[in-house]
């Protein structure tokens, strides 16, 4: 055999990010406090920069809540914290907001997300999914796989087997022998090593090394999910009813700012040994000024577009907050969705409501009756007050909390009822 070695020479396109795009993205999901804590850092590094502190002069005043309102129950429906880690159900539906732009796609997304059970796993048998959601099995078997795609890996599995397997693709360690062990768990909890070799058609250390990649897999990728309690702090836009309507602002109290030293960096520049020093410093502190400032465009404009979606949430309360997706709002001020989920990961706004997380206004759309659509916090949130004004002595049961629901016009399944309950901790009507 001859092997013969020749240069070759080829064009070929591709997408590189630079380290400073890639800085600047990052700032599009920092709180305040955290963009305090970089640009300080930065400061350290450079010269050329100085952080001016927010000016609580500059900052408009707080809404007041009015009388009744801000209650533990009204707060409940939002997060208020910068790092408040996402439930399951809303780190998924992120995703699917990037990952299905065609409505009807989106919907079917959600068919697969109300089945969703709380250790990741699907807890519907897929011809009862397929049958709900008017699929035939074909059709079911190809909306699995799309959703099975969402991360961490394993979501969505049907079994423990399919778990491991999607994990086990995930990381590239998918083979036909992995697909023998897999199939002969049994035998694996009956600790039959030998047996599983036979089947596997592998030697023992082979057996062995692939072991010990399964112990490494989580057989239960959702229950990492969980929400904690975490400290208050000030939030990162303010919402008030001026003449001309409801209006946003950054808050200025917490909002720090980047001042380039200009009149330094020109006296330094006299020494010449020190211009290019002088030059590149100065030019990446021009730079992330620029990119400070971009940031907070950006999250203004996100914000004010969220306020002029949402204005009945604002006058009358949670019960009234409206559907509406990331792809919305992104295609209304002309960025990328991912921008947009960018920046409302950790931002809090203070509204006349409460203050609440930005992320929480994103929800799915539920159809009624009238070929209105409400959405899916909003239905949330009138299970919460359903459950609050019930009798203890005779809780309600997940099939009344439906029913309730449903007279409204918005038809809930029991299943639907019980997801809910479970992202907003609220026990069974027997643990009431």
């Amino acid at each position: 055999m001859n092997l013969n070695l020749s240069p070759r020479i080829a064009q070929r396109q591709g997408l590189v990010m630079t380290g400073q795009l890639q800085q600047a993205i990052a700032l599009l999901q920092l709180s305040n406090p955290d963009l305090e804590s970089f640009m300080q850092a930065q400061a350290q590094e450079n010269p050329f920069l100085r952080v001016k502190r927010g000016d609580g002069s500059a900052q408009r005043p707080l809404p007041s809540l009015p009388m009744g309102g801000g209650t533990a129950s009204d707060e409940a429906f939002g997060s208020r914290l910068a790092d408040h880690p996402l439930s399951l159900y809303a780190h998924v539906s992120a995703q699917f907001d990037m990952m299905f732009s065609h409505p009807r796609l989106r919907l079917l997304a959600d068919g697969f997300l109300e089945a969703l059970e709380p250790n990741g796993w699907l807890g519907e048998a897929l011809p009862d999914l397929a049958q709900r959601l008017g699929l035939d099995m074909p059709q079911a078997e190809a909306m699995l796989k799309q959703v099975q795609e969402v991360e961490p890996a394993g979501l969505f599995a049907r079994n423990l087997a399919e778990c491991l397997a999607l994990q086990a693709k995930d990381q590239g360690l998918f083979s036909p022998m992995f697909a023998k062990l897999l199939e002969n768990l049994p035998r694996l909890a009956a600790a039959d090593l030998p047996g599983l070799c036979r089947v596997c058609g592998c030697d023992m250390p082979t057996l062995k090394t692939m072991l010990r990649q399964l112990r490494g897999f989580n057989p239960k990728p959702g229950a990492d999910f969980s929400a904690g309690q975490h400290e208050q702090r000030a939030p990162d836009l303010i919402v008030t009813k001026g003449d001309t309507g409801w209006q946003v602002d950054l808050n200025r109290s917490t909002l720090p700012t980047l001042v380039v030293d200009e009149t330094t960096a020109r006296k330094v520049c006299r020494d010449a040994s020190a211009r290019d020093y002088v030059g590149e410093r100065l030019g990446v502190a021009r730079w992330l000024k620029r990119a400070v400032e971009h940031r907070n465009q950006t999250t203004l404009a996100v914000g004010a577009e969220i306020v002029r979606r949402q204005t009945a949430f604002l006058e009358k309360g949670p019960a009234h907050i409206q559907p509406m997706t990331l792809a919305d709002v992104a295609q209304a001020i002309g960025v990328h969705e991912s921008t947009v989920s960018r920046v409302t990961t950790g931002m809090l706004i203070v509204t006349p409501q409460g203050t609440f997380g930005l992320k929480r206004f994103f929800s799915a759309a539920l159809s009624t009756d009238d070929a209105s659509n409400t959405s899916a916090e909003s239905v949330r949130y009138r299970i919460q007050k359903l459950v609050e004004g019930e009798d203890p002595k005779n809780p309600l049961s997940d099939d009344a909390i439906a029913a309730e629901i449903s007279k409204d016009g918005t038809h809930l399944a029991r299943r639907t009822v019980a997801k809910y309950r479970d992202m907003l901790k609220i026990p069974s009507s027997f643990q009431r």
